[in-house]
């Protein structure tokens, strides 16, 4: 297996029980990649972590477009470029204007094109950065996604925040030729934007 980290070698021989959780992700996703490559050193986590994931991506009770701006806010939140990479085209292509997306990925605050999208900015950005969510913003959400929608937001991002710091932790290499995002995160380190400009 092509190793995606600097943190951790490559694996070159799985246990039984990891080689039937990477068919069982491979069978799903195509191919067992990225993070899921970390996961898999504790397979009982991978194997839930994709079911986890899974949901959160396709079957959750919010929409596509939100899903990915979810899981951009989250990745935007925490560094995390490969979670960005992987996911900025699949928002727009979903729904979300690729202004918004620019802004977010800048650490500008986004102008979205939709209330819904605001409203689940400003519930995620009060929940990551605040640690608390004002009741107004509480109801807002609660009218907007009823009982369940609300939970599954709080699930996704708290899915995408773990996928972020797992890939950060063991510094899982950008794709070849992917682009660095981000202008004030250079590798696995926060830096002065305008010193970043080359």
């Amino acid at each position: 297996m092509r190793n995606p980290s600097m943190r951790l070698p490559a694996l070159t021989e799985l246990t039984p029980r990891q080689q039937e959780i990477s068919d069982a992700i491979a069978a799903k996703r195509g191919a067992t990649r990225g993070p899921f490559l970390i996961w898999l050193r504790s397979p009982e986590l991978a194997e839930k972590v994709d079911a986890l994931g899974a949901y959160c991506r396709f079957d959750s009770h919010i929409n596509e477009r939100l899903r990915e701006l979810s899981l951009l806010i989250a990745a935007r939140h925490f560094d995390a470029q490969y979670s960005w990479n992987a996911h900025h085209k699949k928002a727009i292509e979903a729904g979300v204007s690729a202004e918004s997306i620019k802004e977010l990925a800048n650490n500008e605050v986004p102008r979205f094109a939709h209330a819904d999208e605001q409203l689940l900015y400003t519930l995620a950005t009060q929940i990551l950065r605040d640690h608390f969510v004002d009741q107004a913003t509480f109801d807002a959400a609660l009218a907007e996604w009823d009982e369940a929608g609300l939970v599954d937001i709080i699930g996704c991002l708290g899915n995408f925040s773990m996928l972020a710091m797992l890939l950060n932790t063991f510094q899982v290499n950008l794709k070849p030729g992917d682009p660095e995002p981000f202008p004030d995160v250079r590798g696995f380190a926060k830096v002065d934007p305008a010193a970043a400009v080359q």
